[in-house]
């Protein structure tokens, strides 16, 4: 008896261990599990585009609802005042000036990204998730001479995303197709496309030999070959039945993004849904046009609000808004006329894209490359302003930290107590990129070194930063560059130096070295 009651005992005494063990593990493994992570991408939106940031003309609801229920950023930046290289700098978390070839991209550059680099997609897909991106890309795609009509690699499935639907460049060059895992989507084989951009096809009509034929007029740079009544950057002949419509593009990136939300809702996912608005040209969906009273650029940044809020809402229908961190940038500032005639000037009226920040797309100063910038994570994230410094290209460091990785690169620091707002700390300094130029941000201080070149780009009327001198901006008392104090305190402006130069060697500026010192 007492040994069957011994027998029964340690049976007993198994079957709770087991069960205990079991609760463990699974507590174990609840405490694992993995946010979904969103990147929402803009392209040209300005610092003072959005209401949160000080924008009275154009309402952005949606964007605004972001920043009040998450950490909106006063101090976030782009890695680069131009879009390709602030995208190299996102996905990779590498500063885009240490790779000569990021620059913006022709819509036949072969892809920018190494096959065997380290990404944020790559990275995720260790830690289990599912990774996608939708909406513009503008990375290159292929090896160089690219056909169109076969399976077009390397691109982002090389790089790290399981699932890609994309442009293959901007919305104003060629060719204008959608592209879906390498493949252009809806080609008919027995009309082949062609791309060139040095050489147009015979008989193919263009927007400077034939006016007569578009829609929106071009001002400078956008005069190759028409599509949909738009002349575009480079020459394209065939692909009729894949050529997309301008304006259902929103819409259709959209659809596709709410789509794969909806298929990955039971594994962790990371989603980059890069929207190409408000960049040229500018077709909002006729819904939209006149809702902003600023012409076709204030419209394209109401339809990118309502699809933001759209997108947000597929979140929380499916119950994943809980579960999820939302991050909201833009590549680079602001751009009015960036190449064809849309009123965006004209109409602009008392708005200030940039807000009370100097420059713009292209520019060294600040309205290049300090953009709206919000964490978002309901439920996870407590409501603040933070004046935090940021960069994109601290999302892989920081992501990194967050779902458990040791990944990291030179250029990409753990901010994630900034991101989540357990810190109002960010990075010490930031070097910043123009067209190749750079310039650094540390504390309150801002240093621009000497270049030659023109000190603005009369075709966009935007200053772009240069000067045959170093200028040195207090940007907590002077937020819009205004007084240059290089030469009254010259103690800090070598302090500034030093640390640019550490960080970005001494071979940076086109003038000669005897000019720097």
């Amino acid at each position: 008896m007492t040994r069957r009651i011994g027998i029964f005992g340690a049976f007993a005494l198994l079957s709770l261990t087991f069960f205990i063990g079991c609760k463990r593990g699974k507590s174990e493994q609840e405490k694992t599990v993995q946010p979904n992570i969103v990147i929402v991408y803009l392209d040209d939106l300005g610092y003072g585009d959005v209401g949160a940031y000080g924008a009275t003309g154009l309402k952005t609801p949606n964007i605004d609802k972001l920043a009040k229920g998450g950490i909106m950023f006063t101090d976030g930046y782009a890695t680069s005042a131009t879009c390709t290289p602030s995208r190299y700098g996102l996905l990779t978390g590498v500063y885009p000036w240490r790779e000569k070839d990021a620059k913006i991209l022709p819509g036949t550059a072969p892809l920018l990204i190494k096959t065997e680099q380290l990404t944020i997609p790559k990275m995720l897909k260790e830690k289990g998730y599912h990774t996608g991106i939708v909406g513009k890309w503008h990375l290159g795609l292929g090896s160089g001479n690219t056909n169109w009509n076969e399976k077009v690699a390397p691109g982002p499935n090389e790089v790290g995303f399981d699932f890609s639907y994309i442009l293959a460049a901007t919305q104003d060059r060629v060719p204008t197709v959608y592209i879906k895992n390498g493949d252009v989507v809806g080609l008919d084989p027995n009309d082949p496309i062609e791309v060139n951009y040095n050489k147009n096809f015979e008989g193919e009509p263009t927007g400077k030999d034939n006016p007569e034929l578009t829609t929106m007029k071009w001002h400078h740079g956008h005069n190759n070959s028409i599509v949909n009544g738009i002349p575009r950057i480079g020459y394209m002949k065939g692909g009729e039945k894949a050529k997309w419509s301008d304006i259902d593009m929103a819409d259709h990136f959209l659809a596709i993004a709410k789509d794969y939300v909806k298929m990955h809702k039971n594994e962790p996912f990371f989603l980059v849904y890069t929207m190409q608005q408000p960049h040229v040209p500018r077709t909002p969906n006729p819904r939209f046009e006149g809702m902003s009273g600023m012409g076709p650029r204030g419209d394209a940044i109401v339809e990118a609000d309502w699809c933001l809020g759209e997108f947000v809402k597929t979140l929380e229908e499916e119950g994943l808004l809980e579960n999820t961190l939302i991050v909201f940038s833009s590549d680079n500032g602001p751009v009015l006329n960036d190449g064809y005639y849309d009123d965006a000037e004209e109409k602009l009226g008392d708005h200030k894209p940039g807000g009370e920040l100097r420059g713009g797309k292209y520019s060294l100063f600040e309205a290049g490359t300090r953009v709206p910038f919000i964490t978002y994570w309901k439920g996870k994230i407590q409501p603040t302003v933070s004046n935090a410094l940021v960069c994109q290209v601290d999302l892989l460091g920081s992501l990194a930290a967050l779902v458990g990785s040791a990944e990291k690169t030179q250029d990409s620091q753990d901010l994630i107590d900034a991101f989540m707002g357990k810190s109002k700390t960010g990075r010490e300094e930031l070097v910043l990129e123009a067209t190749t130029r750079t310039a650094m941000r540390k504390g309150d201080w801002y240093l621009i070194p000497p270049y030659k070149g023109q000190a603005l780009n009369k075709d966009v009327n935007i200053e772009l930063g240069n000067s045959t001198d170093f200028q040195l901006y207090n940007i907590k008392e002077d937020v819009g560059q205004q007084k240059n104090l290089a030469k009254e305190n010259t103690e800090k402006l070598q302090e500034m130096i030093a640390t640019f130069e550490s960080i970005r060697g001494k071979d940076y500026s086109n003038i000669q070295k005897l000019k720097l010192k």
